[in-house]
């Protein structure tokens, strides 16, 4: 058994005492569902994968070709996560299942190392976390990820992991030994220091006091730490006071870069995210939706505007490079964002003592922020 005081929910094989059969999860490969005190209103599904390396579809804008993905769903719970609709295609909702009905791929390791084995793999890097995080919380439990960093480095294929999970910190020495053998990028996601919002927002995320110390444990091990700054939510986290505290804060933890992006929300993250906001900020309703409309990003005035004063803070904080804000050209089409990575997440060059200068100078900024639209 893998975990103590668990409860396994077995899938039904004939009609009960009313004469229905219950439905069952349509979910590949299905070993168990596995329920635990430790882990309170969550489900877990065991499955074995036929293949867990994901190919990045080509039109995509990612600085990476492949991904993996060991766990889908995410017990973090930020209300504003965009791969919530994600859950819809394997039939769970995009809300409360996505917090609490979590597919583990136990084997991941295993089929990831014959997949790597294959004369036809091109040791392209491969990204981790860039839909749901490796490091929640199960993977104390389920330790799936030093499996997969083991298998990628050993076969000499670069990777980058993103996380919001300071189990992260279990795993450094082993990154710092990949790092010998193969580029590695590693990216802590981090976009307000408030620890009050931050509790209601990401709930079943480590706060940002924690995450910051992420930060300076990688940094101080040699290893490179970009940070997305993702996302900045309008009349929440978006004052001077805010970004001034978040700018600081991540410069003095020593972070390599910074990426950072106003909220986005698409469909099955947006009315999840309006459901909160409605409780939690109740006078804030009208103004998102005045803001945002039928869309998903913010209109290029609003990110116009936050791009000026994510700059200024940038600079006052010692973070140069040109990858300041998510949506750098402010095209028409934002999607952009998505493909742009700060110093530290992506691994370049060649497997080395890992480290380096962080992206950061001392350099005097502009003499001021730039001043907010009327119309927001």
């Amino acid at each position: 058994m893998r975990w103590d005081a668990q409860a396994l929910l077995e899938r039904p094989t004939e009609a009960d005492a009313s004469g229905t059969t219950p439905a069952l999860l349509p979910l590949a490969g299905l070993v168990r569902s596995v329920t635990t005190p430790e882990f309170a209103g969550i489900t877990f599904h065991e499955v074995t994968a036929k293949s867990v390396l994901n190919k990045v579809p080509g039109g995509s804008r990612m600085p990476f070709e492949w991904t993996i993905n060991p766990y889908r769903g995410c017990s973090h719970a930020c209300v504003y996560c965009f791969a919530r609709k994600s859950h819809t295609y394997l039939e769970f909702d995009a809300g409360r299942d996505f917090d609490n009905q979590i597919v583990v791929k136990v084997n991941v390791a295993e089929v990831l190392r014959k997949e790597l084995a294959k004369p036809s793999w091109g040791h392209h890097q491969v990204a981790l976390g860039t839909n749901t995080d490796p490091y929640q919380r199960a993977e104390g439990r389920y330790k799936l990820m030093p499996g997969i960093i083991s298998a990628l480095a050993e076969s000499g294929t670069p990777l980058s992991i993103l996380t919001k999970g300071t189990l992260l910190a279990r795993d450094i020495p082993l990154l710092k030994e990949a790092a010998t053998q193969v580029p590695v990028g590693v990216g802590i996601s981090l976009a307000m220091t408030d620890e009050a919002l931050s509790e209601t927002v990401e709930p079943g995320t480590p706060g940002p006091r924690a995450r910051l110390k992420l930060i300076s444990r990688l940094r101080e091990a040699g290893l490179p730490c970009g940070v997305m700054a993702m996302p900045i939510m309008p009349w929440l986290t978006d004052s001077d006071e805010a970004l001034d505290a978040l700018f600081a804060s991540l410069a003095s933890a020593g972070a390599t870069g910074v990426t950072a992006g106003a909220l986005y929300l698409k469909p099955g993250t947006r009315e999840w995210f309006m459901q909160w906001l409605a409780a939690n900020h109740p006078d804030l309703t009208g103004r998102y939706q005045g803001l945002y409309g039928n869309g998903s990003y913010a209109p290029k005035e609003y990110r116009t505007w936050l791009a000026g004063r994510v700059r200024y803070f940038k600079e006052r904080h010692g973070f140069s490079g040109s990858h300041g804000f998510s949506h750098r050209d402010l095209e028409d089409d934002p999607r952009g964002e998505e493909a742009q990575y700060p110093a530290g997440i992506i691994p370049v060059g060649k497997a080395a003592t890992p480290g380096g200068p962080p992206d950061r100078d001392t350099r005097p900024g502009p003499t001021g922020p730039p001043e907010q639209p009327t119309l927001f």
